[in-house]
């Protein structure tokens, strides 16, 4: 491990908070959201290989969720799902562009108007950066080596990590705080044959180790995809070959990829060392989640779009002071989505979630001790992305035991029983002993997809 790293490494510790009384002062709130990372990258979600120390060190004193997933799985629908708390169809950014949805309605709106000194640092990638609508605001993404004011390099995580500091360390401290800090990395910078861009002093991690192949990276599996995702136009292939589609090239690229992941870890762990450093931790919330999931090399594909399971669960640890002693480091596997976390942020604070949002305050599944009335299946939806050979849209209905998919444009179904066949090879369209169930998901999904608007 690097020196840098290592010494990062030492800073761990354990966090020993004391719940808050209702009338002590505001929680604050810091979003860690790291870019196309899936749910296990993570050392706590028994990756032997990654080494996250401290996000398995918030994990242990918080509530880690196992099985949280994502609405649309892609960087700039999901973060206007995040600040909105709405899916896709009803904040309407369905790529890259602004979300319909006013801005005074989002979390970061609504906390300012109550008070709070609102942050963003790094990623934002849903229209143009709303800097006005910030007290601190400091937006980049796509290059993972940048340049300081004063023309010197640094990278794009190191910069995630002064920001970050800057706005804890010159905060007004007579306001109540909340800081996105949303990282570029673990995302390759599209473009770069190298694609993912460490900083050299993690160079000497995970040089010695082999990165176990996908149970996934198969021909088959391949071959059980629709006929258009497995077509050369698809964007996931192009990808796969950019990346993943001979052994070496992939040894090398995972590598990478950890080692972009291993310098987030860091930085968490350091701006959770500032906020102890500031006696904060007994009033401040955190969230670590990743924006949406990532193909590695699984089904022959790389990135993410597709309604699989490798693409649309992510990683979520969830610090709050609130969490009893004996619910520290306990895990929790209902479908908590990133639709929940704005209603989520704004009942800590006390503010009332607008009608329009459609997720939900997920805080009783770790504060409560009476039984939650909590969803068992969400809908997910994707936008096309350039054309229908390229990323085509999807549907679907996602439940533990039985998944849908509709792929509309291409006029394809994919029915897949989660419990006996949870790597989803064997599409059950047209066999006679799922036929009924097949017409209840297809009403579902319509359903669904009225109620997402």
């Amino acid at each position: 491990m690097s020196p840098r790293l290592l010494a990062a490494s030492l800073c761990l510790f354990t966090i020993q908070p004391v719940p808050l009384p209702a009338a002590e002062a505001p929680y604050n709130f810091v979003f860690l959201l790291a870019d196309d990372w899936r749910f296990d990258t993570l050392g706590v979600a028994g990756n032997p290989i990654v080494k996250t120390p401290h996000l398995d060190q918030l994990a242990a004193d918080g509530f880690r969720f196992t099985h949280a997933r994502v609405t649309t799985s892609i960087c700039g629908v999901s973060r206007s799902s995040l600040l909105s708390g709405q899916w896709m169809s009803r904040h309407g950014n369905r790529g890259f562009a602004a979300m319909e949805t006013p801005w005074a309605e989002s979390y970061p709106g609504l906390l300012r108007q109550n008070g709070y000194h609102v942050g963003h640092v790094g990623k934002w990638h849903s229209g143009a950066f709303p800097e006005k609508e910030f007290d601190f605001g400091r937006s980049y993404n796509g290059r993972h080596w940048m340049k300081r004011e004063d023309g010197s390099k640094v990278h794009v995580t190191q910069k995630n990590e002064e920001d970050a500091l800057d706005f804890l360390t010159t905060r007004p401290k007579d306001q109540p705080f909340m800081l996105n800090l949303w990282f570029s990395a673990p995302h390759a910078q599209d473009g770069n044959p190298e694609q993912f861009l460490p900083q050299p002093e993690s160079m000497a991690l995970y040089q010695n180790v082999k990165i176990p192949i996908p149970e996934l990276a198969s021909e088959s599996a391949w071959r059980n995809l629709p006929e258009f995702i497995q077509a050369p136009a698809n964007e996931g292939r192009v990808r796969y070959h950019w990346r993943f589609d001979e052994p070496e090239k992939y040894q090398t690229m995972m590598k990478n990829y950890y080692r972009l992941c291993t310098e987030v870890d860091a930085v968490c762990g350091r701006v959770m060392a500032e906020l102890k450093r500031q006696g904060l931790l007994d009033r401040t919330i955190v969230v670590f989640m990743g924006d949406n999931g990532y193909y590695h090399g699984d089904r022959l594909l790389a990135d993410k779009w597709y309604p699989h399971e490798e693409s649309i669960r992510v990683p979520m640890i969830v610090y709050d002071p609130r969490i009893a002693a004996e619910k520290r480091g306990k895990t929790d596997d209902r479908f908590v989505l990133n639709v929940d976390l704005a209603p989520t942020f704004l009942a800590a604070a006390g503010i009332a979630a607008p009608g329009n949002m459609q997720g939900r305050d997920f805080s009783p599944i770790y504060l409560s001790e009476e039984p939650l009335d909590w969803r068992d299946e969400f809908f997910y939806e994707h936008g096309t992305i350039g054309n229908k050979n390229r990323i085509p849209s999807s549907l679907a209905v996602v439940r533990k035991d039985i998944k849908y998919t509709l792929w509309p444009e291409w006029d394809h179904e994919e029915l897949f029983d989660m419990t006996k066949d949870p790597l989803e090879q064997n599409n059950l369209v047209g066999q006679a002993d799922y036929a009924e169930r097949l017409s209840e998901l297809r009403g579902r999904l319509e359903e669904m997809r009225a109620e997402a608007r």
